[in-house]
């Protein structure tokens, strides 16, 4: 049997449409419900969805007064606040398009992205970086939140298919690049809410990631809004290890975060009382079998997980109705068509690795890559994502990494993920990294960095019982914590270059 899945035809979206409009339609029903919260040991910032709509729209008419016009884009410098879905939704509602990017971003990196985008204005929170000059006029935190009570515009409806928001993503080759997304990519997301979240009105979905993140904006946001629940966040500069204290005291029902934040969490807390917690879900990076494993001892309850990217959010997926086995990442979700291929493009036998890849005609894929004014459309039939998985006869899949991630040891390719999930194994380690390290010219061996307190004796023995010859690590680099991006994951790039530095 090959490696292919469709699972049929999703509902069509529905036509006019606006993204901004059908995210808060759910909670119209509610206008006094509790849509947002803003989450912090002392206590919590609350919006209703009544409340939430009505600025939304407020900052619509404020944005088209400041001159901007359907169609330009707004580059959002904003940090873990409710000013961030006011403007995000604001410009979405006005027909104006939103391009999030990381607070932390520096001036001469938001120029390389204002480079690319072209924006027509940017809106700027206090102490968040922009680049000097400015490319374009600047309205600050302040000013954004004055619109909020101003005249509120009619919903720019119209075509499903048109851009509707703009998301940078690193990419293969770590040079970032803009995603572009229609108006529908809301509306493909109704495949998640069954087939990966377990989402229903009356939850309490808390997401531990940065709201700029497609994950975070996705899942934390808009996910839980587009069916009338309540979303809860971190204010910024809350200590992760508060987390337990906040999933308990808000009545958390479903949390989501990357595997580090549940690894931090895991190791300051053995059992966790979480009387109204569901389920958690993972995605960002592969979900070590052993993590979740111990969520379940910690909570007494499942952790799903799921794949995808930032040109198709996710696809594949654990979910509570359809849960996947430890060691696979999941199945893909109700209205998805989905194939492993080899390098030809065509489906291998079920049970070997190739590339997932995804129907160019899925209504959550993004039109293409922006540069200027132009989108780079995906073609031909498939896009591939380049993650390296293998179905099994049942359709699950697992994920082996980043085809450019994998390591060559030998003439072997081998999945960094494979060689992490069997040291993570070791009690002692607890988290790890493999990559491929340059000893000299031409030549690279495997390497894995690790914190915790294994000795090297001890991981050379473990790897002798998890891992064939050729998948042993040769270099074993003892750190006090691992390099980790913004949103969380484990930073190779940064470890290799550490690695060549010290050289």
């Amino acid at each position: 049997m090959l490696s292919v899945i469709d699972t049929g035809a999703p509902a069509p979206c529905p036509a006019p449409f606006n993204l901004a409009a059908y995210v808060l339609a759910a909670g119209q029903a509610t206008p006094e419900r509790i849509a947002l919260q803003i989450l912090r040991p002392g206590g919590a910032e609350r919006w209703s969805y009544g409340r939430l709509t009505e600025a939304v729209l407020g900052v619509a008419g404020g944005l088209l007064d400041r001159g901007l016009k359907p169609g330009d884009r707004l580059m959002l410098r904003l940090g873990n606040g409710v000013s961030f879905p006011l403007a995000f939704l604001g410009a979405i509602a006005a027909g104006i398009v939103p391009v999030p990017t990381p607070a932390g971003l520096t001036a001469a990196e938001v120029a390389r992205v204002a480079a690319v985008i072209r924006p027509a204005m940017i809106v700027a929170g206090p102490g968040i970086a922009i680049p000097d000059p400015a490319p374009c006029p600047v309205l600050t935190e302040a000013e954004l939140r004055g619109f909020e009570g101003g005249p509120a515009p009619d919903w720019a409806m119209g075509d499903p298919d048109r851009l509707a928001y703009v998301v940078m993503t690193s990419g293969t080759s770590g040079t970032p690049r803009a995603v572009a997304h229609a108006h529908r990519a809301v509306w493909a997301r109704r495949m998640m809410h069954d087939g990966w979240e377990g989402l229903g009105p009356t939850d309490r979905l808390f997401h531990a990631g940065a709201l700029n993140w497609t994950y975070t904006l996705g899942t934390g946001l808009l996910d839980p809004w587009s069916v009338g629940a309540t979303a809860m966040v971190m204010q910024d500069g809350t200590d992760i290890a508060q987390i337990p204290l906040l999933l308990k005291r808000f009545d958390v029902t479903i949390f989501a975060a990357v595997p580090g934040v549940y690894r931090k969490v895991l190791s300051d807390h053995a059992k966790i009382s979480l009387p109204h917690l569901r389920h958690a879900l993972s995605a960002g990076e592969k979900l070590p079998p052993a993590l979740r494993a111990a969520w379940r001892a910690a909570t007494g309850t499942d952790m799903h997980e799921a794949l995808g990217m930032s040109e198709c959010s996710t696809f594949i997926s654990s979910a509570p109705a359809r849960p996947a086995a430890d060691g696979a990442t999941g199945y893909a979700q109700p209205g998805r068509h989905v194939a492993v291929l080899d390098e030809g493009a065509s489906p291998v036998p079920r049970g070997e690795t190739g590339v997932l890849s995804i129907r160019t005609d899925d209504p959550g894929l993004f039109l293409g890559y922006l540069d200027g004014e132009t989108i780079d459309a995906p073609q031909g039939d498939w896009f591939r994502t380049g993650d390296i998985v293998m179905m099994d006869e049942d359709g699950a899949l697992h994920s082996l990494g980043r085809s450019d991630d994998m390591i060559n040891a030998g003439g072997f390719r081998v999945s960094p993920a494979e060689i992490e999930a069997a040291m993570n194994a070791h009690p002692d380690v607890t988290a790890c990294a493999a990559i491929a390290l340059p000893v000299r010219q031409d030549v690279e061996v495997i390497a894995l960095a690790y914190t915790g307190g294994a000795t090297e004796g001890a991981l050379q023995a473990h790897a002798e019982t998890r891992l064939a010859p050729y998948k042993r690590p040769r270099l074993y680099l003892h750190r006090d914590a691992l390099p980790t991006t913004a949103n969380g994951k484990i930073n190779r790039r940064a470890l290799r270059e550490e690695w060549k530095a010290s050289q």
